[in-house]
């Protein structure tokens, strides 16, 4: 078992910054890759960032490419660094791992309890 706490959220305006921070209880082969998922009210998670151990591996999505830099200083523990924050970017943050870095939501093997980042004017 893996447990995962998030920290960092919160409510901003448009063009802010804020930075997600997740830390592992443990390292294992699941946490291998450690990612950031966003839920949208009635909707499925969809992948932000994800990256693997040693950084040797990123993903980012469309849309937050260029403006988030998903990192990690340690095995157990992953940042989330977004910029220039908009309206859309709002939601449940999500931290997970999985053995391998995917998009594929189902694949993630633990998940944190989640962060809300709210942006509005």
């Amino acid at each position: 078992q893996v447990e995962l706490e998030e920290s960092g959220g919160g409510s901003v305006q448009p063009g802010d910054s804020l930075r997600l921070s997740c830390v592992a209880s443990r390292y294992t082969t699941s946490t291998s890759c450690m990612g950031w998922f966003r839920q949208d009210p009635g909707k499925e998670r969809e992948a932000v960032a994800y990256i693997s151990t040693g950084g040797v591996t990123t993903y980012y999505s469309r849309s937050v490419k260029d403006r988030f830099t998903i990192s990690r200083d340690t095995p157990t523990t992953a940042y989330l660094q977004m910029h220039s924050l908009h309206l859309g970017d709002s939601g449940m943050y999500y931290c997970a791992v999985s053995p391998t870095c995917t998009t594929t939501y189902s694949a993630w093997h633990y998940w944190g309890q989640g962060t809300q980042v709210t942006v509005s004017s």
